[in-house]
């Protein structure tokens, strides 16, 4: 079978102007959670575009672990690939690809740091293995083999024991803070159904339906 051969119809609903929430986020935590009753495998998985220190533009899987009228929050580690391209330019977007229920959010703003309390609080509530893997992956740095990986997981399950285990200092939250939200719903022939939000006076949001 040829790829351009495989094609398929959007067929799962239309989406019009009074549908959607006068607020982006009401609208984006309402297909969301719509996402996750679905049962979608990796329903807060997002696409983050940045570009990279070399002006080359990278994208990579992140899950998004928070949203409010203040942003989308996600958390790394402060020295991997993708925090090395924020601390050049602050500019990223992030795309939610639900595929399976024939939608997509893009998300375009500017990229800060949560705060110190913020990311103490997500951090403590990780499962006692993802905190142990903040410390001992170097993100984005090289390594020889996987057996080495697995060597720095030992030495630091070792160097905590059974206690506490704070927050790495190279390890946080992000926060992306929208300037644009365009709402996607596939629809037959390719005429898909695009919405999209802008603020027009640095308050309010205005809402703009875009050709497929």
């Amino acid at each position: 079978m040829r790829f351009s051969d495989h094609r398929r119809q959007y067929t799962l609903g239309g989406l019009r102007r009074a549908d959607l929430a006068e607020e982006p986020v009401a609208q984006f935590v309402a297909w969301q959670e719509q996402a996750i009753a679905a049962g979608l495998a990796d329903p807060t998985a997002c696409v983050l575009a940045t570009q990279q220190p070399d002006q080359r533009l990278r994208q990579r899987m992140v899950l998004m672990k928070g949203v409010d009228a203040h942003g989308l929050v996600f958390y790394t580690n402060y020295q991997s690939g993708k925090a090395a391209a924020l601390d050049e330019c602050d500019q990223a977007s992030m795309l939610f690809p639900w595929n399976e229920l024939d939608r997509q959010v893009s998300i375009s703003g500017t990229v800060e740091r949560a705060s110190e309390e913020e990311s103490d609080a997500y951090f403590a509530s990780r499962p006692r293995d993802s905190q142990l893997g903040a410390w001992a992956s170097a993100q984005s740095q090289a390594i020889e083999s996987r057996e080495a990986l697995m060597q720095q997981l030992s030495e630091v399950t070792a160097r905590f024991g059974a206690g506490d285990i704070p927050r790495p200092p190279h390890w946080g939250g992000y926060r992306l803070v929208p300037v644009s939200w365009e709402f996607w719903q596939g629809g037959e022939s390719r005429l898909h159904d695009r919405f999209r939000y802008t603020r027009d006076d640095g308050e309010s949001w205005q809402v703009t339906r875009l050709q497929p």
